[in-house]
């Protein structure tokens, strides 16, 4: 089989037999179905190692974003040029990554996260080779100059967001406020023994006040920094809150503390962030000194994951309104079989249906209340109701808690679920 000699001198170029199947494979690569993607998702995100990113909403989707656009980099550079060497992916993006990982103290561990996905990858790719040929010389050759390919394409890619990591570490260590303020609120974080006076002298915060901790944050690509800001900004308003403390936890997160630890007024929140697209806010409890300081702020990630564990929609969520949901979602397959136990035909019944019979649970089993509250006619609420209790497994009345939890755990998932 003739090959020409590669520009290294060392590797050869592939027969234009495997270039022609090597440009097949990436067009069908380009075009990936959703069930490929979501498993390149699945074995980048669940290592034990990555957990940490997995459970942080804004660290998962750009580490999803990234994955998929490695595979597009990828397959688009090879429908160019079949098995010519394939250049590092080192996005605006993908460097971004590298600050963000770094700003939460995570090392390039996490980094193999590309390996994993790598190995998804090869999986589906193979199964794409043999079915572009059965000649075993060509599928030979097509599979060892792939996975050559591949190799390097993630190596160099790795190399570059390695060599971006170490930059940006660099740069946090020159003595920055942001660094000192996040290394601060790390260690009050983990539990560590620092003096509550010298922690407060150096984040300009008072820690022995009542505290109510918030995290502001986009899962979108290319969030605006300002939007983020605005909305803590928002947020402070509407809590009353004079000189709160916030700090960057990422590129897309801020992380931030209203002294004080009133309540703030939501509707003023959703009115004043409805034009900042994609920019979502978990609002912690009330706490006092520097334990309250930490609860607080365990309480609003807690809410965070919460939403990015359901898909939930709303954008704005305090602890206090999703704290029964969270608890009984820690287990997401279980909680599953619990709403399907529990709700039977309901649970896949009209949005408006759901809402009636939970408002109703919520008021005390109370019509009148339930109709005015909904804002309509007794008559159509208890139809509303019949219908309702019709679709259940068992008689409402045996059952109010069991209903009332799930349809709360419904009322926060993805409507598409």
């Amino acid at each position: 089989m003739h090959r020409r000699q590669g520009r290294s001198g060392s590797r050869q170029r592939p027969s234009e037999r495997v270039r022609e199947l090597m440009r097949l494979g990436a067009e069908r690569a380009l075009n990936a179905p959703p069930q490929w993607l979501e498993e390149l998702d699945e074995a980048t995100l669940s290592p034990e190692n990555m957990k940490v990113i997995a459970e942080d909403p804004v660290l998962a989707a750009a580490t999803r974003r990234t994955s998929r656009a490695n595979l597009i980099h990828w397959a688009a550079a090879n429908v160019r040029d079949p098995g010519a060497p394939v250049a590092a992916n080192l996005s605006a993006e993908a460097l971004g990554i590298a600050r963000d990982l770094v700003r939460r103290g995570i090392n390039e561990a996490a980094l193999n996260a590309y390996r994993t996905g790598q190995n998804a990858a090869w999986l589906r790719w193979m199964s794409i080779a043999f079915e572009l040929t059965s000649d075993p010389d060509e599928l030979r050759e097509l599979l060892d100059v792939s996975a050559r390919s591949i190799s390097s394409f993630i190596d160099a890619t790795i190399a570059g967001i390695s060599a971006q990591m170490s930059a940006e570490r660099d740069e946090l260590t020159r003595g920055t406020t942001h660094a000192e303020r996040r290394e601060v609120v790390a260690l009050i974080l983990d539990g560590a023994p620092i003096s509550p006076q010298v922690a407060a002298q150096r984040l300009g915060y008072k820690l022995d006040q009542l505290h109510r901790a918030a995290i502001v944050w986009s899962e979108e690509a290319g969030s605006d920094p300002g939007s983020l800001e605005g909305a803590a900004d928002a947020l402070a308003r509407a809590s009353g809150a004079q000189r709160p403390l916030t700090v960057v936890a990422s590129v897309a997160t801020l992380w931030v503390w209203l002294p004080g630890g009133a309540e703030p007024d939501l509707e003023q929140v959703r009115s004043a962030t409805q034009r900042l697209p994609g920019v979502r806010i978990a609002i912690g409890s009330t706490g006092r000194g520097v334990e309250g300081f930490r609860r607080s702020h365990l309480d609003a990630l807690d809410t965070q994951r919460m939403l990015a564990r359901l898909g939930a929609e709303q954008h704005i969520a305090t602890f206090d309104m999703v704290r029964l949901v969270s608890l009984v979602t820690q287990d997401t397959e279980g909680a599953d079989q619990f709403v399907k136990h529990t709700l039977g035909d309901l649970e896949t019944a009209s949005p408006e249906l759901q809402n009636t019979l939970l408002t109703f649970l919520n008021e005390g089993c109370n019509a009148a209340r339930t109709a005015a509250r909904l804002h309509t006619h007794r008559n159509t609420l208890l139809r509303r109701l019949l219908r309702a209790e019709e679709l259940l497994p068992r008689p409402l009345k045996h059952n109010r808690v069991h209903v009332a939890v799930a349809l709360e755990v419904l009322r926060w998932r993805k409507s598409v679920r």
